[in-house]
C-alpha cells in the first residue's frame, strides 16, 4: 500500500490493542478507552484507515461479504479466499500457468492464427508472467528470456 507501510502491517497482523501491566506478579491486560494515550489513539486509527481503503476499493457484492468484519485483517481474509482461492486452488493455477510458459504453449493458444504477431505473443506471455507473480511464483528473468527466444519463429 502506498498510503502507509504500517497500514499493510495492520492488514496482515491485525489491529493494535493497547496493553498495560498490572498486579504482582505482573500481568498484561488490554487498556480501557479512558486509559488510551495519543500514541495508542494513532495506532488504533491505522485499523480504521486500512478498513476505509479496503472498503473504498470494492463493489457492492464484496461489501456484503465483509460488512460484518471488525478489522482490516478480517476484511482482507474475507476477500482473499474468493479472489485468490484456497492454497490448493492457488497451486493448481500456478502449475497450469507454469506449464503454459515452460512447455511452449504461449504460441499455440486455441483460436489463435499461425500469423500471430510478436507483440500479441509477448502480450500474452506478459499476462501469464504477471498472473504467476500475483500468485507468488516468480520465474527468474534469464529463464523467461530463454523461453521467449525459444518460441520465436526462425524468420
Amino acid at each position: 500500500m502506498a498510503e502507509d507501510s504500517e497500514l499493510w502491517d495492520v492488514i496482515c497482523d491485525g489491529p493494535f490493542v493497547p496493553m498495560k501491566t498490572i498486579g504482582e506478579p505482573t500481568v498484561t491486560a488490554p487498556k480501557t478507552k479512558k486509559e488510551y494515550n495519543d500514541v495508542d489513539h494513532k495506532a488504533i486509527e491505522k485499523n480504521f484507515r486500512a478498513k476505509q481503503i479496503l472498503v473504498c476499493g470494492i463493489g457492492p457484492d464484496e461489501y456484503n461479504r465483509i460488512s460484518a468484519c471488525q478489522s482490516a485483517k478480517e476484511i482482507w481474509e474475507a476477500l482473499q479466499t474468493p479472489h485468490e482461492g484456497t492454497t490448493q486452488v492457488k497451486q493448481s493455477k500456478i502449475d497450469m500457468l507454469t506449464t503454459s510458459v515452460l512447455k511452449g504453449r504461449i504460441r499455440t493458444r486455441p483460436g489463435m492464427k499461425d500469423d500471430e504477431s510478436f507483440q500479441d505473443m509477448l502480450t500474452r506471455f506478459t499476462y501469464i508472467i504477471n498472473e504467476l507473480h500475483s500468485l507468488g511464483d516468480i520465474i527468474p528473468r534469464n529463464k523467461l528470456l530463454k523461453k521467449i527466444l525459444s518460441v520465436l519463429p526462425s524468420s
